[in-house]
């Protein structure tokens, strides 16, 4: 195996922790997994923190962007991709994401 291209340093790095107790390594695992189909060579690494107390905490190179107690649960995954985009590329497009909801009513 070699080592990880060495832009992947300079990348974003996203950190999801999650608490143990509350049996959410799953939940943390998908969105790990959605958020590497969707952004790929754009972030530098997603990393899973196991933690406990309730802990739901999703940052994007320390800057906190999801907090469970804050934002009120976990969140979907259009909402987490929306959120980690304006980070890491505020001018990107979501495409179907993006333009969900917004046609409603329009002719």
């Amino acid at each position: 195996m070699s080592d990880p291209a060495p832009e992947a340093a300079t990348l974003p790095a996203v950190t999801i922790a999650y608490c143990t107790q509350c049996n959410w390594l799953l939940r943390a695992g998908w969105m790990a997994q959605e958020l590497l189909s969707t952004f790929g060579e754009d972030l530098g690494s997603v990393a899973l923190i196991p933690g406990h107390g309730g802990v739901f905490e999703i940052r994007v190179d320390g800057a906190l962007v999801w907090e469970r107690k804050r934002d009120g649960g976990c969140p979907d995954v259009k909402t987490l991709k929306g959120r980690v985009r304006d980070v890491i590329a505020p001018d990107r497009d979501l495409g179907h994401l993006d333009r969900a909801g917004q046609a409603g009513g329009q002719s």
